[in-house]
């Protein structure tokens, strides 16, 4: 019954072999494998048959005939047992692990037929009985090796090799009992090998098959624990025998000593194994000795104490440091106290069985120097070789130094070496949320467009940088100062308003002191715009007012600190349109002039005009010249609109010196338009080209406009007065022109503020009479200007004054009005 179970088993697992020849699988091998698993099955299926008929034929066999046929059936089961058993796939391994199990099944079978032969009882031995005893103690050793050698790596070998080793055992055993005529119950102590014997090797069979379905696996060598046990069996059989015969025949010595060349043979070969495995560890140790040397990363074995227990030879390489700095000692040392605790913490946690993350954290070197590094950590305690934790450490610090340098790249001026404009939005947005308070401080320098033409533009980034370091300077130690582009700064202070606009000060102080250059010093003009932190509602709009505010210090003159208010926003929309609309408001005749006669104080008779622009601009209304001219001459249009304006004007003075009318006619003029090449050439055509005498023309320069150095001008008013124009020094008194200054202007007339009527000198006397003496002695004529009402009238005409000129006197108006006044008067004496 268990023959024919295991021969339906073994059938069905030679299925494989159809199974691979169908393409069931793809590679060759194992193709190959499934082949000679299907022949093996097939050599294993008739020996269990065998097996099996060996058995079912002894009831029907007389008892004197039946050791043939048991002695039969053991030669065949035993040679398609081990021939199917070889078979297998991974059961007869090539080169030296097959010359071993040659040697060790040998062995094994010269010991095994020893113990059988001793074993027999004392007399004479039947043939038979000797030959099935030497014949199963030769195949129950090759089966019993083969069992042992496929033992875990290849399962079902090792089953169908204890299968083949117990069948053979009872068969051959079962014909020695035969031959010594036993029976009966006697021959039911064979019944167990005999029955487990198919099944195993049908259990094994398809085990076997399973393997070749999923494929070849990697097989590491297989151990063999067979050098003792052919000594032990023979040293057992031949006690026994000496206890139980007490003496050994031929056939048993020659046996007994039959055992000891394989034995030695083993133990050469296995000798040889094991100097060949150990250079073969010894090459592998170097080989991944070098690739641990050589790589760019530190490994250190931590146990579970957080001791470090071994460095990788590269340790003095890569960070100079020796096994006795290192091993033994807390892994916490190692690393820098700042990281020290976060680098425990990831610790516990791979020691609790989380996985860790990627470590940064900076690591101390044999020189004390501390290096930025990543680490990763494994937890290999549940490797018996290793049972610790193992970590990795690359040195990261030039990657870090050029992270750093790029990052410092992008937020810092290349020229000044201040931050960048996005550095400083930063820097504010930090302060608005941590403080609440600051200032931001825009800084404009002017002039350096004359620097860069005059000295080159090397020599102007020497000025920027020198502004920086300026700014840094003045600035405090929270601050940050930043360059915005071209030649604009700024300043985020962390004081108060107040505070940031004596800091305001102090930049303006230090920013216009002089800058050395080669050849000589540059002078820039400095505008500072403040705006509070929390008057924006967002950084945007912090640098969008303090701009604003920027832009007013500019237009009030320059060299001020102007703050950021409401009105701002209204004035800037009205500067945006004048400079949107001036352009071409001449040749679109959008301006006009009109005329403020000039009297002489004694008799009240009209002896000159001022020509007053106007500009009437659809858009944006009247427009008088307080606000015009700054923007006409930001725009770089004064050249335009006061050629205009003296062509309109002489020409007028050519209409009323029709009706001879004796009248001079007083034009306004920028320093910036006399000190132009070509003003007194131009001036000169324009007189000519209407006909009119040089000293009908009158230029007035505004004395707060000269500045304190006057001899830029000193050159061009001369040409002017050779021309015949007579000149005028117009809003005298509002400024500081000192005296030996006003001595080298070429003056005809002194135009004075109506201020010096009420104040006084030092010693009680009025201004005006100091001024009214200087023009005399001078030989200016003195034009009391600005007159408002009959008593500032007669204060002028009592301190001296020859001229007067105001709204107490006349209004200005147009040409055709200003005509209409001088019919009242039927001449006009110069």
């Amino acid at each position: 019954m268990a023959a024919a179970v295991a021969a339906t088993r073994l059938v069905l697992a030679s299925r494989c072999r159809a199974a691979a020849r169908g393409g069931g699988a793809s590679r060759s091998a194992e193709r190959s494998d499934a082949r000679a698993f299907g022949r093996a099955a097939n050599l294993l299926d008739l020996a269990v048959f065998a097996t099996g008929l060996s058995v079912a034929v002894l009831p029907l066999v007389p008892p004197a005939d039946r050791p043939a046929p048991v002695l039969a059936g053991l030669l065949l089961a035993a040679g398609l047992h081990l021939g199917g058993l070889l078979r297998l796939p991974g059961a007869a391994p090539s080169g030296p692990a097959r010359l071993r199990q040659v040697v060790d099944a040998t062995s094994l079978g010269i010991s095994l037929a020893f113990a059988g032969w001793v074993a027999l009882p004392a007399g004479p031995v039947p043939p038979s009985a000797r030959t099935a005893a030497l014949l199963g103690a030769a195949a129950l050793a090759v089966a019993t090796v083969t069992a042992l050698a496929g033992w875990g790596p290849r399962r079902g070998v090792a089953l169908c090799g204890l299968g083949t080793a117990a069948t053979l055992f009872g068969l051959a055993a079962l014909t020695v009992l035969v031959d010594y005529d036993h029976s009966g119950t006697v021959l039911l102590v064979l019944v167990p090998p005999l029955v487990a014997g198919p099944l195993l090797t049908a259990a094994g069979a398809e085990a076997a098959s399973r393997a070749v379905r999923s494929g070849p696996a990697e097989r590491p060598a297989p151990a063999y624990p067979l050098l003792t046990v052919p000594a032990v069996v023979t040293t057992v059989a031949a006690v026994y025998h000496l206890l139980v015969v007490g003496r050994f025949d031929t056939p048993a010595v020659l046996l007994g000593l039959a055992v000891i060349p394989p034995l030695v043979l083993r133990e050469v070969l296995a000798a040889r194994d094991i100097r060949r495995y150990a250079r073969r560890l010894a090459t592998q140790e170097a080989y991944f000795r070098s690739l641990v040397s050589g790589a760019n990363d530190l490994t250190l074995v931590v146990g579970a104490d957080l001791l470090v227990r071994w460095q990788s030879p590269g340790a003095a390489r890569l960070f100079g440091l020796t096994d006795a700095e290192v091993l033994g000692r807390p892994f916490g040392e190692l690393i820098h106290p700042d990281d020290a605790s976060r680098v425990a913490g990831v610790l516990d946690e791979v020691l609790a069985g989380r996985r860790p993350p990627l470590v940064a954290a900076r690591f101390r070197d044999g020189r004390g120097t501390w290096r930025d590094t990543e680490s990763t950590v494994t937890d290999q305690r549940a490797v018996p070789e290793v049972g610790a934790l193992v970590i990795h450490v690359r040195d990261v610090s030039e990657r870090r130094r050029l992270e750093r340098t790029v990052q410092q790249l992008a937020v810092t001026d290349q020229l000044t070496g201040l931050a960048n404009r996005r550095e400083l939005m930063r820097a504010i947005a930090v302060r608005r949320v941590a403080r609440g308070r600051g200032a931001l401080l825009v800084v404009d320098l002017h002039g350096m467009a004359g620097v860069n033409d005059d000295h080159g533009r090397t020599a102007g980034d020497e000025v920027l940088a020198e502004a920086g370091r300026r700014l840094r300077a003045a600035a405090g130690p929270d601050d940050v100062v930043a360059r915005l582009a071209g030649d604009e700064f700024a300043v985020a202070a962390v004081q108060g308003p107040v505070l940031a606009y004596a800091l305001g000060t102090r930049l303006l102080g230090v920013l216009t002191e002089p800058y050395p250059l080669p050849g000589g010093a540059a002078r820039l003009q400095v505008s500072i715009g403040l705006a509070e932190f929390a008057g924006g509602t967002d950084v945007d709009d912090v640098l969008r007012q303090a701009d604003l505010a920027r832009r007013r210090a500019r237009q009030l003159g320059r060299n001020r600190v102007e703050w950021y208010d409401a009105g701002l926003e209204e004035q800037l929309v009205r500067r945006l349109d004048l400079e949107r609309e001036l352009p071409g408001a001449a040749a679109r005749g959008e301006f006009d002039l009109v005329f403020q006669p000039v009297l002489g104080l004694a008799d009240r008779f009209p002896v000159g005009t001022e020509a007053l622009l106007r500009w009437r601009s659809p858009v944006l209304g009247t427009v008088l010249p307080a606000e015009l001219l700054p923007v006409a001459e930001d725009l770089g249009l004064m050249e335009e609109v006061g050629q205009w304006v003296l062509h309109r004007a002489c020409r007028q003075l050519t209409v009323w010196s029709e009706y001879s009318r004796e009248l001079w006619m007083s034009v306004n003029v920028s320093p910036r338009e006399l000190v132009a090449p070509d003003f007194a050439h131009r001036t000169s055509g324009v007189l000519a080209e209407h006909g009119l005498a040089a000293d009908r023309l009158v230029l007035e320069v505004s004395e707060p406009r000269l500045g304190t150095d006057v001899s830029p001008l000193a050159g061009p008013l001369a040409a002017l007065r050779a021309l015949g124009v007579r000149i005028a020094l117009d809003d005298f008194g509002g400024a500081q022109t000192s005296l030996a200054q006003l001595r080298r202007l070429p003056l005809d007339l002194l135009k004075v503020d109506p201020r010096l009527l009420r104040e006084t000198s030092g010693d009680g006397g009025r201004l005006i009479d100091v001024v009214v003496g200087l023009g005399r002695r001078l030989g200016v004529e003195i034009v009391a200007e600005g007159l408002e009402s009959p008593d500032q009238v007669d204060q002028a005409d009592r301190a001296g004054c020859r001229f007067g000129q105001g709204f107490a006197l006349s209004r200005p108006a147009t040409a055709e009005r200003v005509e209409a006044y001088l019919e009242d008067f039927p001449s006009a004496p110069r």
